[in-house]
């Protein structure tokens, strides 16, 4: 068998392997507690936009100063987004605290075939 031939074909099958291989990006979008309602919806098209991508999405609720008092605000704040992205994506990290931040990942739901 030829050598450069064999080598040939490695390298196309290397390739068709890497079209089949789903990539994602994992994109963070920073708010803090008293976000405006503007602000916000701003800010979920675009956490649909990159869930659309495929690219999973790092919600982070920022406290900074006195505002550690507000976490129920936080909270709500993420089960909002939770709810308006229902339909296109799922929770893959549930909110939870690391030190002055509330961190949450969504991922696009699975389509069924």
């Amino acid at each position: 068998m030829d050598y450069g031939r064999y080598k040939y074909e490695l390298t196309k099958k290397r390739q068709e392997a890497k079209k089949k291989q789903t990539t994602f990006q994992l994109k963070e979008i920073k708010m803090r507690p008293k976000t405006g309602e503007h602000d916000l919806l701003t800010k979920l098209n675009h956490i649909k936009k990159f869930i659309e991508r495929k690219d999973k999405v790092k919600v982070t609720v920022v406290f900074r100063g006195r505002e550690i008092t507000l976490s129920q605000l936080g909270r709500d704040l993420l089960a909002r987004i939770v709810q308006e992205t229902e339909e296109i994506a799922s929770v893959e990290q549930h909110p939870k605290f690391e030190g002055r931040t509330m961190i949450m990942v969504l991922s696009p739901k699975q389509s069924s075939k």
